[in-house]
């Protein structure tokens, strides 16, 4: 197909999204009634009746809006740059798993390394707001995965999702960052570097049209294409109300595997993983874990695959009060009240030493002033 044939291609695609009243629902019965927007365009009112209401059929056979035209114009020029692209669902490169689910997107914009959104992957989500045990699990076990073969998917949020692709990006399976913005906006704006690496590296993908900014509505919708262009979900770190869960529960209805991290009982942070857990999600504490369950990958020679997980580089700290100290913390948070009592340290002594600890990495201070072991 000729640049100009696909141009005109994509516009009849980008007014069939853009008419007022057509929704993706809508939109996939026409596609199945008629075939391809040109079809759909060249059909006759009574015609279009017959699967649309009358108010769609009128809306579908009207000249598009001005805005409409200025978008397709802007989608254009994107897609004239190098490493962007808009697939539709016509299109031989759209990744076949997404053709599986109930509601694949009708279009997809693409930044960056288009083969990715095929390549076997992972999802890793979890909480915005991790401790630092989470993200360090995150970036462990995304780099492990991708050093594998697998490419890490995620949602560009702060916290986990941030680490997951930050691991991902240091093994050969990469990372896709599934956005609910237009794929020419970055949000959140602190991750803005992160965003350029990836589509130099990786690959960003959204359903939106250029421009759209962030809606709350959208994020929980983008959700069922990160588990959906997926071979399971990884959970790290959810509260129960937590937008991973929703993940989780698309990933399964999709019947893509659910991987779940426990934690400490607790950490808020730790309860949605033991729901997952207790409904059935398999419980995971190294990325070993995780290939074997899908069977198909094999650790390269000299990934840490087998060993991914908590581990600090200096776990074992030389100063025997430091030890002493880490020993009488043990894994779960505890106030500083509590640990002066159980290790017999003073208050202006133990004060000093977890600040040491949490320097060094050992010790993480929780926004409720309890403190935690790393590792």
């Amino acid at each position: 197909m000729t640049g100009a044939a696909h141009s005109e291609e994509l516009a009849l695609w980008l007014r069939l999204e853009q008419t007022p009243g057509v929704g993706p629902e809508t939109a996939r019965k026409l596609l199945a009634a008629f075939g391809l927007p040109e079809h759909i365009f060249s059909s006759s009112f009574a015609a279009l009746h017959q699967v649309v209401s009358q108010r769609v059929a009128h809306a579908l056979l009207a000249a598009p809006s001005d805005a409409t035209k200025a978008l397709i114009d802007k989608t254009l020029d994107w897609c004239a740059q190098a490493g962007n692209h808009v697939l539709t669902l016509a299109d031989d490169t759209y990744p076949a798993a997404l053709l599986d689910i109930a509601d694949p997107p009708l279009m997809l914009y693409a930044k960056g390394r288009l083969a990715l959104l095929s390549a076997p992957a992972l999802a890793v989500v979890g909480s915005r707001n991790a401790t630092a045990q989470g993200i360090a699990n995150a970036d462990q076990f995304a780099q492990a995965l991708s050093q594998a073969g697998l490419s890490i998917i995620s949602g560009l949020a702060l916290g986990i999702d941030a680490a997951a692709h930050q691991g991902g990006l240091r093994g050969a399976g990469s990372t896709v960052a599934v956005i609910g913005t237009g794929a020419d906006i970055v949000y959140p704006a602190r991750n803005r570097s992160l965003a350029h690496r990836i589509a130099d590296c990786g690959c960003i993908v959204s359903e939106y049209p250029l421009g759209m900014p962030a809606i709350a509505a959208n994020f929980p919708r983008r959700n069922r294409i990160i588990s959906g262009l997926a071979r399971g979900v990884l959970v790290i770190e959810a509260a129960l109300q937590s937008g991973s869960l929703i993940t989780a529960r698309m990933a399964a209805e999709q019947g893509r595997d659910v991987f779940a991290i426990p934690g400490s009982i607790h950490s808020p942070l730790s309860k949605g993983c033991h729901l997952l857990i207790k409904q059935g999600a398999k419980l995971v504490d190294s990325a070993q874990d995780i290939l074997e369950e899908l069977r198909n990958f094999t650790p390269a020679p000299g990934t840490a695959a087998g060993a991914a997980g908590p581990a600090p580089a200096s776990a074992n700290p030389k100063d025997p009060l430091a030890s002493r100290l880490l020993a009488a913390l043990g894994f779960d948070p505890v106030q500083i009240d509590a640990l002066a009592q159980r290790s017999g340290f003073d208050i202006a002594m133990l004060s000093t030493q977890l600040l040491t600890l949490e320097l060094d990495g050992l010790v993480e201070r929780l926004p409720d002033g309890a403190y935690r072991r790393l590792g």
